[in-house]
């Protein structure tokens, strides 16, 4: 029986138009099959064509993410004049235009994929080259000729962008109070990257949802969502540090949440989720807000049982 677990609400949305640059806080947004709208649509690579991430160059934290107010609602298309704003620390802001870009670039490489993308120009390629000081290039996904399927065995017929993983990811504030109280420096969420952000739950009870429904859009959580170096980069300061990693080794490893799993010496903080209206057929009004209620229709007993 679906049940809205204590008043769940959606508390934040954020999107995160250029892959490990920074997100934005948004009031609603557009739900596609492979993540919000706008949603790591661009990324940043080197002179082969391959991905960067802040795992190699935090100084991505530090660029600044802007799109027109109107591109988070429902239907909205770009004119001419519509543009991806990009500021950082000792650089001219970068306008790129949002209309589709001519220029393709082969080889392009993110983790297990490559294909062709998007090429966004000399100009934008000058400024990431500049503030990284190695040759780069911006990319646009190329959603009319490239796909990228994610793990079969969790989620067959999906797909993402340049996202990691899965299209959506999901943490709660109850899981960031608990943790911030094990740690001697509270962190903000940003150093987790969540595009959705939930709160009115337990801690860590987002671990066990296996069916949620936002509003009247049903999502699937596929996995638990184990964590890389990024959330260790003070997202302020491109800074890395050692926490929360040692803590969440602590609290939040598979030795401790999955002791009878294989160890893979990972540590996990959210849940992915797939948009399960998406191979359906769908329904209108494919809009998540701040807000909205979040019911609970399946979920596991306990951690032990979730995907991972």
């Amino acid at each position: 029986m679906e049940k809205a677990v204590s008043e769940v609400k959606v508390s934040s949305i954020f999107i995160y138009p250029v892959k490990s640059c920074r997100g934005i806080s948004v009031s609603e947004a557009p739900v596609t099959p492979t993540g919000f709208r706008w949603d790591r649509q661009w990324l940043v690579v080197n002179y082969k064509g391959r991905a960067y991430t802040q795992r190699v160059e935090p100084k991505l934290a530090l660029v600044e993410v802007q799109l027109p107010n109107e591109a988070v609602l429902e239907n909205w298309e770009p004119t001419k004049s519509s543009y991806l704003v990009l500021k950082a620390p000792g650089m001219d802001v970068l306008k790129v235009s949002l209309s589709t870009p001519q220029e393709i670039a082969d080889g392009v490489s993110v983790w297990e994929w490559s294909g062709a993308a998007l090429d966004e120009g000399a100009d934008a390629s000058k400024w990431f080259s500049d503030y990284l000081g190695k040759p780069s290039r911006l990319v646009r996904f190329n959603a009319a000729s490239e796909t990228r399927p994610v793990e079969p065995e969790y989620a067959p017929g999906h797909q993402i962008m340049f996202s990691d993983m899965y299209p959506y990811m999901l943490s709660s504030q109850g899981s960031l109070d608990a943790l911030n109280e094990l740690l001697k420096e509270p962190i903000p969420v940003n150093r987790f990257r969540p595009n959705i952000l939930v709160n009115g739950c337990e801690p860590f009870s987002e671990d066990l949802w296996t069916d949620i429904r936002i509003d009247k859009l049903t999502f699937q959580g596929v996995k638990l969502c184990s964590r890389c170096k990024v959330p260790t980069i003070n997202q302020a300061t491109g800074i890395a540090g050692t926490e929360p990693t040692n803590t969440l080794k602590k609290i939040r490893s598979d030795a401790v949440l999955r002791p009878t799993g294989k160890q893979q010496g990972r540590v996990y903080f959210g849940q992915h989720l797939v948009w399960r209206d998406s191979v359906t057929g769908g329904v209108k009004g494919n809009v998540v807000k701040v807000g909205d209620l979040v019911y609970v229709l399946k979920m596991v007993s306990s951690a032990n049982e979730a995907a991972a």
